[in-house]
């Protein structure tokens, strides 16, 4: 009776180059535990610097790996049939100045845009009517309305981002960070396709 093996590819993993990426690194393995580090110690691809910045490990590929080194063996695929190999090269670690001038940059921009928005809906109006209705004055600065405003819309950004620094607020994603995680799905989608080798004549096995 042939042995039965479940491998389950990871989505995605990371790697430096010459690396040599074995099937424990890549996937999860249901087998006896006898022989389950056998499974595991099994190479499947060395990384090298023509593979890119990204690798896509087909499951069909993987399985005609594994088949041809146990032939006794009956492997199963579950779950995802892909894995992304992200090849991590130098990081650039930016400068005290760099950060200095990029958070200026994005201060400056981001108060220009607020700015910018509140004088084309009229804002500075819209207060000045609002102190003239519980007031029955007119005044050109309404500190009791602008004051309380200008708190309550960085206090709304927080609680619109939910992080305070890097202290998430609570558990539920923010609309940025769920516009992140469909960015990445996007990436890793065009990933899976273009760096496939069997959508591609030149194989990396």
């Amino acid at each position: 009776m042939m042995t039965r093996v479940y491998v389950r590819m990871q989505k995605k993993v990371k790697a430096k180059y010459a690396d040599e990426l074995k099937l424990g690194d890549i996937a999860f393995i249901q087998a006896p535990e006898d022989i389950k580090q056998k499974f595991q110690k099994v190479s499947i691809h060395t990384v090298t610097k023509k593979d890119g910045e990204f690798i896509v490990i087909e499951g069909f590929l993987l399985l005609s790996i594994l088949q041809k080194v146990f032939p006794d063996v009956e492997f199963e695929l579950v779950g995802p049939t892909e894995t992304i190999i992200q090849v991590e090269s130098r990081k650039f670690k930016p400068s005290v100045v760099f950060v200095f001038v990029v958070w200026v940059v994005l201060f400056i921009g981001t108060a220009m845009s607020i700015m910018n928005f509140h004088y084309d809906v009229g804002m500075p109006e819209v207060h000045e009517t609002i102190h003239y209705i519980f007031t029955g004055e007119r005044t050109s600065q309404p500190l009791w309305i602008q004051i309380p405003y200008s708190i309550g819309l960085g206090i709304g950004m927080v609680l619109f981002l939910n992080h305070w620094f890097k202290k998430r607020i609570n558990e539920e994603p923010s609309p940025l960070e769920i516009e992140l995680f469909k960015y990445e799905q996007d990436i890793d989608e065009y990933i899976r396709h273009y760096e496939n080798d069997l959508n591609d004549d030149r194989r990396h096995f």
